[in-house]
Formats: structure tokens, C-alpha cells, sequence
């Protein structure tokens, strides 16, 4: 029987474009600041804990839950003496914008970030909750599994769409996303930080500052974070964890595991495995 410390996390062949991670017993649970391609959602099960999403903090209880736009850099920890537990879910965006584009809840096939980073109501948490059990049951099929989750993902976003605020401003297209752009292309690749600065005509300091400044982490972590993420595909799809290790570029296995679980917060082992 797995530990309660242990995470559990649930995939289905049948439905690639959601994994689901449950942790019931979180107290020793640590994520160094991170990021997901995917458009995330979590609910929290016990407990307290600290969110930071890009430059903001909240402090979230039961019965709240925690969203994440992609590439934004986020992370959640319980407080101190804290019980923690919670379920997150990640969803692919391409396939989530097209769902609410079917479901008429969007116009565009284009994904569009959502504003708030927490909703508390009993309604969508309840059901939220209650999808997240049904899919890591046994109890129905692929299809059945589908169409509950996107039900419950329709509701949601009619919900966040309609109480979101306008946007007062559209940032410029800033040249440090052709730079992180280029360290997730390239992120297997051992190029200096001084050679990537020289490509894109900026000092040294000056991109590392500014990017720290603009993404909530440094070039290095923001590649090394890109690394972490092809990991978690070749590791889904079975690779042997030495393998995985060695083809994402480190050298020690040791290292891996640690940067693994630093933004994990599994086990390379631990994230390979899954409930039925």
C-alpha cells in the first residue's frame, strides 16, 4: 500500500490530455518556484498553505481552489505545523481551448489565459473534488471519466470567464520571451548564459536581472525547469529513469533526482507510477 506521504498520481492512455497528481499527507512537501506548459487547477483538501503565482501570495485553506496559467511561475507550500493535502490537475491548453470553443464558451481556438489565481465556492470545489475521485476510481470507463471532467471544466470556465476584469493594458511583446523561447528549444544544449546574452544583443547582467525580474527565476532555472518537463514525458512513457536522466543532460543521476523533486515533489520513480 502506497504511503500517505507518497504522491499518487493517475493517467489514462485514453485521455492524454489530463494527468492528475493526489497527495494526502503533505507536511514534508516542498516545490521549489516552477512551471507547467499546461493549464493547472488544485484543490485543497486540508490544511493551509502559501501560493505564490507570478509576484502575488495568497494564503489558502479547504475549500479553496489554486489556478495556474501556463509558463507562470508559481509555487505552493503548506505553513508551518500545517496538515496539507490536495488534489492538482493538469490540463493540456490546446485541448482545453478547443473544448470551450465547442461548448461556446470561447471563440477562439487560441488558448486565452484565466485572471484569477483562487475561487472559493463550496459549488465548483464540491464538484471539482468530486470529479477528481471519479477519475481515479475504478468505478467507470474512459468515456464516462471524460465527459464528467469536462463538464465540470465547462462550468468552471463559464464561471471564471464571466466574473474575470478586463485587462486595462496589453504589454508589449518583450524580447526576454524570444530568450525563454530559446532556452525551452534548446534547453538540452549547454550553451552559457554569456553566448545566449550575446545572441539577443543584451549584457550578461543585464538579462539575467531582467528575466529574474520578468519570469520569477533565472535563465539556468528556467532551463533547467524546461529539462524537468521533458523528464516527465519520457518518464510517463516509460523510460528508465538512468536513461531519462542521461538524455536531458545530467550526468548524475543523483542531481536529477534532486532538481526532480524540487519542482515535483515525487520522485522521478514515484511520477512513473500510477493508480489504475
Amino acid at each position: 500500500m502506497t504511503p500517505s506521504t507518497h504522491p499518487l498520481f493517475w493517467r489514462d492512455h485514453a485521455l492524454p490530455y489530463v494527468e492528475l497528481r493526489q497527495v494526502l499527507d503533505g507536511r514534508a512537501v516542498s516545490y521549489a518556484p516552477h512551471f507547467h506548459q499546461e493549464w493547472s487547477i488544485g484543490a485543497i483538501l486540508e490544511g493551509h498553505s502559501e501560493f505564490i503565482c507570478a509576484d502575488r501570495l495568497h494564503v489558502v485553506e479547504r475549500g479553496a481552489l489554486v489556478m495556474m496559467n501556463p509558463e507562470v511561475v508559481h509555487a505552493c507550500n503548506p505553513r508551518q505545523n500545517s496538515a496539507w493535502a490536495y488534489y492538482m490537475m493538469h490540463l493540456d491548453k490546446d485541448w482545453l481551448a478547443l473544448l470551450l470553443l465547442n461548448a461556446g464558451v470561447r471563440s477562439s481556438t487560441q488558448w486565452q489565459n484565466t485572471q484569477p489565481d483562487t475561487l472559493v465556492s463550496a459549488t465548483f470545489y464540491g464538484e471539482f473534488v468530486t470529479v477528481c475521485a471519479g477519475l481515479m476510481s475504478s468505478t467507470f470507463s474512459s468515456a464516462q471519466k471524460s465527459t464528467m471532467l469536462q463538464d465540470c471544466l465547462v462550468k468552471l470556465f463559464t464561471q471564471l470567464d464571466n466574473t474575470r476584469e478586463e485587462s486595462k493594458s496589453v504589454l508589449p511583446l518583450n524580447n526576454l520571451y524570444q530568450v525563454a523561447n530559446y532556452l525551452n528549444q534548446h534547453c538540452l544544449e549547454e550553451t552559457s548564459i554569456e553566448l545566449i546574452s550575446a545572441k539577443f544583443g543584451l549584457s550578461t547582467g543585464y538579462l539575467i536581472r531582467a528575466f529574474k525580474r520578468y519570469f520569477n527565476m533565472t535563465p539556468h532555472a528556467y532551463r533547467l525547469n524546461c529539462r524537468v518537463q521533458r523528464g516527465q514525458q519520457a518518464l510517463k512513457a516509460g523510460q528508465a529513469i538512468a536513461n531519462v536522466a542521461h538524455d536531458i543532460g545530467f550526468s548524475d543521476q543523483a542531481h536529477f533526482q534532486r532538481v526532480f523533486k524540487q519542482r515535483v515533489a515525487a520522485t522521478p520513480n514515484q511520477y512513473r507510477r500510477s493508480v489504475p
